[in-house]
């Protein structure tokens, strides 16, 4: 059974940073596709961040230069470092695992089977 567990979240303020960790448990990071998606209220899930299979990285546009997807082999784990952050950043932000085909966008949910609980973060003004 595969679990994804979030956690660095947290209440900044305007310009702040934080890093976001997730660590699956029945799955390795080592291949895959994995990503970082938020959910503001009333607002639909996102994709922010892509971490496909052969290395290659996407973001999504409002976050590109700002947040960094990474992911360590050794300890099993995925992060989004996240710098610059702006109000409009506030959202819960979740870990996905999944698998992508090659067509299409690495950021849309459909490639994702596999979902964390989420971590909140605020930013301030």
């Amino acid at each position: 059974q595969v679990h994804l567990r979030e956690s660095g979240g947290g209440s900044v303020q305007a310009g702040g940073s934080l890093t976001l960790s997730c660590v699956p448990s029945g799955l390795t990071v080592k291949s895959g596709l994995l990503g970082w998606f938020r959910q503001a209220p009333g607002k639909e899930r996102e994709g922010v961040a892509a971490y496909e299979s052969h290395g290659d990285l996407t973001y999504a546009y409002s976050v590109k230069g700002r947040f960094t997807i990474s992911k360590d082999i050794s300890k099993n784990a995925l992060y989004l470092q996240m710098n610059d952050l702006k109000p409009e950043d506030t959202a819960m932000y979740y870990c996905a695992a999944g698998d992508w085909v090659g067509h299409g966008s690495p950021l849309s949910r459909i490639w994702y089977y596999y979902w964390g609980q989420g971590t909140q973060v605020t930013v301030s003004s």
